[in-house]
């Protein structure tokens, strides 16, 4: 049977790891984004306060209000403090959904990697929440209002991983499978089907720049809104 494997092989110590075309591209765009991070930390240091910003100064600020923006809503004073972690994220998932514009397969395209990504979100939710009070007020709330509730409430602690990652690979997979779909539509069709590659752009800009988008967006959203019932206080 003829592999359909699109990544490499790695042998170690007789254990062959297999890397899909998708984690490489992640891995890849985490040290595209660690030199971006390192030239962009040089350049603030030698930066001017009284001139106003350029280039990629420029770029930094407006990216970061945007990561703000996303997440302050929910964090509110917290923002900060998670700005970097979520912010970082944000960034590499919003370029990682737009790598299908180039032909390359989407990281968040991969189950494994979505649910993973939702998991870390998931144990950061539940380490605040165990440092807020104690293990024993957190294993308290999920009694809470009544005993009878508990089962209820542990599924829909559990259910926030699976909601996170099943939706972003739903979203990005299928555009994917689709995009897929009508490229090979269009060369069983040539040279007939020419003319209808003018729609491609359009069908691009749905389902790589604002389905992906959206989805990022969707994420962390979601993510810093239950983050922050556990380390924003009602005072806030």
């Amino acid at each position: 049977m003829e592999s359909t494997f699109d990544g490499i092989l790695i042998t170690v110590f007789g254990t062959t790891i297999e890397l899909q075309q998708s984690i490489l591209n992640w891995l890849i765009l985490c040290v595209i984004f660690t030199i971006f991070f390192i030239v962009a930390g040089k350049k603030f240091e030698k930066a001017d306060v009284r001139k106003a910003p350029d280039g990629i100064l420029l770029l930094t600020e407006m990216i970061t209000g945007l990561c703000t923006n996303i997440i302050g809503d929910n964090l509110k004073e917290k923002t900060r403090r998670y700005l970097p972690f979520m912010g970082t994220l944000i960034m590499m998932m919003a370029v990682s959904n737009l790598l299908g514009l180039i032909g390359l397969q989407p990281p968040t395209s991969n189950l494994s990697f979505n649910v993973t990504l939702a998991l870390l979100m998931f144990f950061l939710i539940q380490y605040n929440g165990i440092k807020k009070g104690g293990l024993g007020a957190r294993l308290k709330e999920l009694t809470e209002p009544m005993w009878l509730l508990t089962p209820l409430n542990v599924i829909g602690e559990l259910a926030l991983p699976i909601s996170l990652s099943m939706r972003l690979f739903g979203n990005i997979l299928a555009g994917s499978i689709i995009m897929l779909l009508v490229y090979t539509m269009l060369k069983a069709l040539l040279p007939f089907g020419i003319l209808i590659y003018i729609a491609t752009p359009f069908l691009h800009a749905y389902f790589d720049i604002f389905s992906g988008m959206i989805q990022t967006y969707i994420f962390f959203t979601l993510a810093s809104f239950f983050l922050s019932e556990q380390v924003v206080s009602e005072t806030e």
